[in-house]
């Protein structure tokens, strides 16, 4: 079996000035539907807003591929009213024990 290598990718999404409340209402649906479908495939999202009430980021681990395809869904759906990008992060993760 081929292994698959996975890496994290960061998606930040930024709300559009001119967005609409009503646009945003009704994407939503679609938006947790994908969200739905990246959990129901066994895979992982970490994601929360910053906190300019505006911007927000989530980071999954992916194939370059997964990446991709996530980003096109997300994107399409959320393009009239988000700016959105996604990145790979070259990022080592580290622990922290004593705050």
């Amino acid at each position: 079996m081929e292994e698959i290598n996975r890496e994290p990718f960061v998606l930040v999404s930024v709300f559009k000035e001119d967005a609409k409340p009503e646009e945003i209402a009704t994407a939503m649906p679609a938006l947790s539907l994908i969200i739905d479908e990246w959990h129901n495939s066994g895979k992982t999202i970490w994601s929360g807003p910053f906190d300019d009430n505006k911007t927000s980021m989530s980071v999954i681990e992916a194939t370059k591929s997964e990446a991709e395809q996530f980003y096109t869904k997300y994107n399409g759906t959320a393009e009239q009213f988000l700016s959105t990008y996604m990145y790979q992060w070259d990022a080592m993760p580290f622990f922290v024990t004593n705050w």
